[in-house]
């Protein structure tokens, strides 16, 4: 246990060290950016869209970082911004469905996944939940608080490039410090599910949800390391087992439907937990969205393949 213990801690530091790479000058950047015309220039080219999901012009800088960075780049965006409770939650349950696209897009194509179904599907659901979200949810109206950090509106104006500076460094600062209390925790954890070897035996039980979802039992292994590692950090995995184990185009394919809407579902909920907002129900929405659609998308396959009479399996 103990190793473990060392071994996570260690990873732990490490994802803090790269991620808070991106975290700090992103963080510092826009706080920066606030004190100049820059932000409010974009934020009134931008806000007419984001009204679409109830969202204010500004919220369109955490959308944009991570989709194209990560959700990291996002959160560090969203603790620089003064957003309601309402309004992060649609952010961050838009970020779960669509992040860090330019990296995990690249993984689908090289397992054999088509690019404009994993577009399709990850910007279709961020897109329809801010939107839901928007018309179904009406309360959340109270600023949000995030952790140790506090963004309610000032009651000074800072001044001055050192006053400002100073401020913008503290807001990254901060912006690390609590990914650091999310991440560590996190990897000590997973380096214990491996060593217990937890993951391969998951992936068995596994079993009976991929035929449940309309896949081969041999997508399990696939399945698991994203839901667990997310697209990037269980690509690896996935290519492998893909190709080791014959998993078909079909199966692939519908895997990462599933998982483009809930992979790393566990860590992707518990970082968005010093933002202060109720992280079950980003749980329970992602992973009842990604049931219903992969069925029946499975569904439609297969009364399509009975039409066919065929299925292309993975490197053919």
């Amino acid at each position: 246990m103990l190793v473990s213990f060392k071994k996570g801690l260690i990873d732990g530091l490490r994802v803090t060290w790269l991620l808070g790479k991106v975290i700090f000058p992103i963080t510092l950047i826009i706080a920066l950016l606030q004190h100049t015309p820059v932000l409010p220039w974009i934020i009134d080219l931008i806000a007419p869209f984001m009204g679409i999901f109830g969202l204010s012009g500004d919220a369109a800088i955490p959308l944009v970082l991570g989709n194209v960075l990560n959700l990291y780049a996002g959160i560090g965006a969203i603790l620089t911004l003064d957003l309601t409770v309402k309004e992060v939650f649609t952010i961050a349950l838009m970020l779960g469905f669509a992040h860090s696209l330019l990296i995990e897009c690249g993984v689908a194509i090289k397992v054999g996944v088509k690019l404009w179904i994993v577009l399709l599907v990850r910007y279709g659901l961020a897109f329809l939940s801010g939107i839901l979200v928007n018309l179904v949810w009406q309360g959340g109206a109270e600023p949000a608080k995030f952790g140790f950090t506090s963004n309610s509106p000032q009651t000074e104006v800072i001044t001055g490039w050192i006053p400002i500076s100073i401020d913008a460094l503290q807001q990254a600062f901060m912006g690390v410090l609590q990914l650091a209390l999310i991440v560590i925790p996190l990897m000590i954890f997973i380096q214990v599910l491996k060593d217990k070897d937890f993951i391969r035996i998951f992936s068995k039980k596994m079993s009976p949800i991929t035929r449940t979802l309309g896949m081969s039992e041999n997508t399990s292994t696939t399945l698991t390391a994203g839901l667990f590692f997310g697209l990037a950090y269980g690509a690896g995995v996935m290519i492998q087992a893909a190709r080791e184990e014959g998993v078909s185009k079909k199966d692939l394919t519908i895997a990462f439907i599933f998982l483009g809407a809930c992979h790393a579902i566990i860590e992707d909920t518990l970082i968005f937990v010093p933002l202060g907002i109720p992280v079950l129900p980003l749980f329970i929405i992602r992973l009842g969205i990604a049931v219903l659609l992969t069925v029946t998308v499975a569904i439609i396959w297969k009364k399509s393949e009975i039409a066919r009479g065929k299925e292309v399996t993975y490197g053919q």
